[in-house]
């Protein structure tokens, strides 16, 4: 394969830029209205009165607070302006002592449609232990919450839809704060049909705190939803396609509308998309054969989503909100695999055969999610409780055949029924509490309940003969509950900040195989997950703020039930895949330390120690030697060394970038089929991603990311990686935004892949849809303020910003 163009590209735009940065302090604003409420989402601007080019932004968060870093006993002068008020205007000279500052804003009548000052908000920034991603910037160029992921300067997504941050661990996906307790293909098929313009903001969180459950080594990526925040009715009508070799197509609308104590929102998407994914596998068969698998594979599919919610503040202490979430999905697939065996000595065919799998499912899925606050007092102390219950239902038909050429003899086939529901509920709640000086204590209480029954029903048939198939066909059921506790305290002394916390978990799962036979199992245990976080102003570079991270923390990986139920499920002749009732759950523990500039994530190194790993392996069948099958078990320990490097550069507010590598060097010991294992390997990550602003109106943008000596558990893979351009001009005094995407413009996001453990030895090639040509339209309508300008590093724009 060959990287030639992709590379030029990546390292011209990725390395041309030097480093720049500037020595500070940290001084807060707050703003309120005449009844003492928080402004929020105002933006402020602040410049020095010598020198007014320097300028720094932001935005007042839900207690209209807002804080910058900036040098003390220096005059500046603050402009703070909402949708609702008039345009605040102050002197301000902080000094040591005088590092808070509370002005009230005035209430105006009038309808805003003039000049407003917008905040170029940074695409990335560290906030204490997490990584803030504003998608704005992306979701203009993607067709899914899927897609936003796959551009984030850092985030990596695999071809099956998981999704990594710094180990080689997938994430656990989040929305709105709450863990979704679904299969990994099942989260996948959810971000792709989650609108774009539906997120907020993704928090990253490599080293989640005690606050979050202890599942998941990888760390959290969570999904902030939009709401209705803006003053007035507003909303925006969307539509988009894009084609490779399949095509998808999108169209969709939001509408929000807040009164002031008030909120509501609804959203409403349509998904129609299709794309394949195109397999080659040759793995020996026999000492003198060889088997090879070419397998393609096309899934169709069509999605209805809406989600909608309202919200209200009864008092100035109180916030309530209700969100729902419901989606409808209809998807099919069609797989075509070609089987050969050969023997090696003469080069002849042996045996030659075509499998057919045909599937085609509907699901339904509901989300419901009730949440409260209660301000207990002014400077952030606050009680919140929420309480969700989410429901999935599965209800599809399987038609597989094998067709056999050579040598020549009838087909075989069978169909067969597949149902599944999923009842999750999970009800916590959090108290924060602000103490004298500086200390703040968390504690929290948490239960989940989670049932998933599955029922498949299968006939096979030969000829004209039709029978039951008790080799595929089961009924089981699993019920897990999860019970957790946890208290943490942070304290500032002086230029330390200290956070400490642990959080307790009560695990119990049982599971239960009704039909064809009884494979019950059932697991109890209590776990203690301890955490440290750190973080200390290091130096100051230029008159910028230096920032260092310490974090640790122990985290937990638990099985699935799929994972555990020893029953066999058929793949084809050739393979089967069964799960490992005596499965243990992994441990990691996790210590990275990292640096941030101006609360920009720049550089990271960790190690991450895992007990008890467990991965998917593939071993030979012991009672039949031609026989291979897929299952889980633990392997030993793993240790993972890893380090991250970021950059960024925006000259004069017309170019900005965001450029970074990541390193991981993975080392295994244990023992793979009862023989001592040892296996390492390094691999390289390097992602950018890059704004030009063209004119007034029109913005070129370019992202891409280049993954060198690949690791994906035990398979070994080559070099890969994509390169996306976008082009977008607004029309209609900026309502209307239309963007032109080309997405793996060199068609490098494919790989070829090796195995050799134990007694199995396999390589193969793997590709998909990812080649593609597309046009987004996005149209705003409402009251409301432009969109903020984007910008790395907060710099002002060369040109004013114009409603």
């Amino acid at each position: 394969m060959k990287f030639t163009p992709l590379l030029v590209v990546l390292f011209f735009f990725s390395f041309v830029s030097t480093f720049s940065f500037a020595q500070t302090k940290s001084i807060t604003i707050r703003l309120t209205d005449a009844a003492n409420n928080p402004v929020i989402g105002a933006t402020l601007r602040l410049a020095e009165r010598v020198d007014s080019t320097k300028k720094l932004y932001n935005i007042a968060d839900t207690s209209g607070t807002a804080k910058f870093s900036i040098v003390y006993e220096k005059q500046y002068i603050l402009e703070a302006s909402s949708i609702g008020f008039k345009t605040l205007k102050k002197g301000i000279s902080p000094t040591n002592s005088l590092i808070s500052f509370v002005f009230v804003m005035e209430a105006d009548k009038r309808t805003l449609n003039e000049v407003v000052v917008t905040a170029p908000k940074p695409l990335m920034r560290q906030e204490d232990d997490k990584t803030i991603v504003d998608p704005e910037p992306i979701a203009a160029i993607s067709t899914s919450a899927m897609e936003i992921m796959e551009k984030i300067p850092g985030l990596f997504v695999d071809q099956d839809g998981n999704v990594y941050i710094s180990s080689s661990s997938p994430a656990t996906i989040y929305i709105n704060g709450r863990e979704q307790k679904m299969s990994s293909a099942d989260v996948a098929s959810l971000l792709k049909n989650l609108p774009p313009n539906s997120i907020a903001k993704i928090e990253i969180l490599r080293t989640p705190s005690a606050k979050f459950d202890a599942s998941g080594s990888g760390g959290v990526v969570n999904i902030v939803l939009k709401k209705g925040v803006k003053i007035g009715i507003t909303g925006n009508l969307s539509a988009g396609l894009n084609q490779g070799r399949y095509g998808n197509q999108f169209f969709g609308g939001t509408i929000n509308n807040n009164t002031g104590n008030r909120t509501s929102y609804l959203t409403l998407n349509y998904n129609r998309r299709n794309t394949y994914d195109q397999v080659q596998t040759d793995r020996p068969f026999s000492p003198d054969s060889l088997l090879s698998q070419r397998s393609f594979t096309t899934t169709p599919g069509r999605t209805l989503y809406t989600g909608f919610g309202f919200g209200f503040t009864p008092s100035k202490k109180w916030e309530i909100s209700f969100d729902d979430r419901i989606t409808f999905n209809k998807f099919e697939s069609f797989a075509d695999n070609h089987n050969e065996i050969r023997r090696i000595s003469e080069n002849v065919l042996v045996t030659e055969n075509i499998n057919t799998l045909r599937n085609d499912t509907r699901a339904f899925s509901f989300n419901q999610d009730v949440s409260a606050k209660y301000k207990i007092d002014t400077i952030g102390s606050e009680l919140t409780a929420d309480v969700t219950y989410s429901f999935f239902q599965n209800n599809g038909t399987q038609v597989f055949g094998t067709n056999f050429i050579q040598p020549f003899r009838a087909s075989i086939g069978g169909d067969g029924d597949i149902n599944s529901n999923r009842n999750s509920f999970t009800a916590r709640t959090d108290l924060k509490y602000q103490l004298p000086h500086k200390l703040t204590i968390e504690a929290g209480l948490k239960t989940s309940v989670q049932r998933f029954t599955n029922d498949t029903e299968y006939f096979s048939q030969m000829g004209t003969t039709r029978k039951p198939d008790t080799f595929r066909t089961r009924t089981f059921q699993y019920d897990e509950n999860i019970n957790a506790a946890y208290v943490q305290a942070s304290k500032t002394i002086d230029a330390f900040i200290l956070k400490v916390g642990t959080r307790l978990e009560t695990t119990s799962m049982d599971g239960h195989q009704r039909s064809p036979g009884d494979t019950s199992f059932h697991i109890r245990r209590v776990d203690l997950f301890p955490y440290i976080f750190l973080s200390r102003r290091v130096a100051k570079i230029a008159g910028y703020e230096l920032r260092g991270y310490a974090v640790y923390r122990r985290s937990i990986t638990r099985p699935v039930y799929e994972y555990l139920n020893p029953f066999p499920r058929y793949l084809d002749q050739y393979l089967y895949e069964t799960g490992n009732p005596t499965l243990r759950p992994q441990f990691t523990q996790n210590i990275e330390v990292n640096i941030s500039v101006q609360d920009r994530p720049i550089f990271a190194i960790g190690r991450n120690y895992t007990s008890d790993i467990f991965t998917n392996v593939v071993y030979q069948d012991a009672k039949n030697p031609s026989l291979a099958y897929r299952t889980y078990d633990n392997l030993g320990k793993n240790q993972e060394t890893y380090f991250r490097l970021i950059g960024a550069i925006p000259p004069g507010g017309k170019y900005f970038f965001v450029v970074g590598t990541q390193y991981n060097h993975n080392k295994y010991d244990g023992l793979y089929e009862g023989k001592p294992l040892s296996f390492q390997r390094g691999s390289w990550s390097i992602f950018t991603f890059h704004t030009l602003k063209l004119d007034t109106r029109s913005t070129l943008s370019l992202n891409g990311f280049i993954r060198l000596k690949g690791q994906l558990q035990f398979f070994e893979l080559s070099n890969f990686g994509s390169l996306n351009v976008n082009i977008n001009r607004r029309f209609f005094n900026r309502k209307l935004t239309v963007t032109l995407s080309a997405n793996d413009i060199f068609y490098t996001s494919k790989n070829q892949f090796t195995l050799k453990q134990g007694s199995i030895s396999a390589s193969g090639f793997r590709q998909g849809d990812t080649r593609r040509i597309g046009l987004n339209i996005l149209y705003n309508f409402g009251i409301r303020k432009k969109e903020e300008r984007q910008n790395m590093m907060n710099f002002e724009s060369l040109e004013k910003s114009v409603n």
